[in-house]
C-alpha cells in the first residue's frame, strides 16, 4: 500500500511546527512507531538506514534537514552574519538537501506505505527564493532536487494562514532565535501573498496534491491548532483510503 505524505508550510511563526508536533502526538496516541528524523539527524549527523525506515510506521521530517547539506544551510547559509550568499546559491543548496532527503527517506518511505509528516519543503523554495532575488519559477523547478520533489508531491499540502502582524508578535516572543536572514517583517509580508496564491495551489494540484489551508491566527491557541490539524488530516485519510 502506498503511504501518505503530509507537508505543512507557511510563514515563519505561522504554527507549522505546532501542527507537525500535533500530528506526531496523534500518531503516538495511536501507538504508531514514530521515527523523528529531525532528532535522528541532529543526534547522528546521518540519515536512517532502510531497515530503520522500514521499522517505523510514521516519519516526522523537516526541511532543511539537520545533517549534510541541510546542516550547512542552517549553520551558515541562512544565518545572519557579514557573509551573504546569493539566492541562486541558496536555491541550489536547498535543492541538493531536498534531493538527498527524497532519495534517502521520502520516496522509499512512501513506497513502503509509511505516513510522513513534514515541516516545510519545495513550497518554501518556490515562495522564498523569487522574493529574495529575481529567480524564475521555471528555473527553480529545473533544479534536480526540486524536480524530484514536484514529481513526488505530497499527498496533502497544508498551508498555515496567519496575519503578518501576528507573525511579528510571535517571532518577537520566541525564546529560541533562529538568526535567519529571512526573519524580518518586510520580507514576511511579501511571502504571505505567495503562500495564498492561486498559482501555488494549481501547481501542486496538477501534480496530484490536495491543498488545504488552516487558520492559525489569534485568538486560536496552539492546542486548538493541533486539534484542527488532526481533524483535517483524519478526514483526508478517510476520503482517500
Amino acid at each position: 500500500m502506498k503511504g501518505k505524505f503530509v507537508m505543512v508550510d507557511g510563514l515563519d511563526g505561522s504554527g507549522k511546527g505546532t501542527i507537525v508536533d500535533g500530528l506526531s502526538e496523534w500518531a503516538e496516541l495511536k501507538a504508531m512507531n514514530t521515527l523523528d528524523l529531525r532528532k535522528y539527524c541532529r543526534d547522528k549527523n546521518n540519515f536512517p538506514s532502510a531497515d530503520e525506515i522500514n521499522a517505523a510506521s510514521v516519519i516526522v521530517s523537516c526541511e532543511p534537514t539537520f545533517c549534510y547539506v541541510g546542516k550547512a544551510i542552517r549553520e551558515e547559509l541562512v544565518r545572519t552574519s557579514e557573509r551573504r550568499y546569493s539566492a541562486w546559491s541558496l536555491a541550489q543548496a536547498f535543492s541538493l538537501d531536498r534531493e538527498i532527503l527524497y532519495q534517502r527517506v521520502i520516496i522509499p518511505a512512501v513506497k513502503a506505505g509509511k505516513l510522513i509528516f513534514q515541516e516545510r519543503g519545495l513550497t518554501s523554495s518556490l515562495v522564498y527564493q523569487p522574493v529574495q532575488e529575481r529567480i524564475q519559477l521555471s528555473e527553480l523547478l529545473k533544479l534536480p532536487g526540486n524536480r524530484l520533489a514536484i514529481n513526488n508531491a505530497p499527498s496533502l499540502l497544508l498551508i498555515a494562514k496567519v496575519s503578518p502582524e501576528t507573525v511579528v508578535k510571535r517571532l518577537g516572543l520566541r525564546t529560541k532565535k533562529d538568526n535567519s536572514i529571512f526573519d524580518n517583517v518586510a520580507f514576511q509580508r511579501k511571502l504571505e501573498e505567495r503562500y495564498s496564491s492561486e498559482w501555488l495551489r494549481r501547481l501542486f494540484e496538477q501534480h496530484g496534491s490536495t491543498v488545504q489551508y488552516i487558520d492559525t491566527d489569534e485568538p486560536k491557541t496552539p492546542e486548538e491548532t493541533k486539534q484542527e490539524s488532526v481533524e483535517i488530516v483524519e478526514k483526508f485519510f478517510e476520503d482517500t483510503s
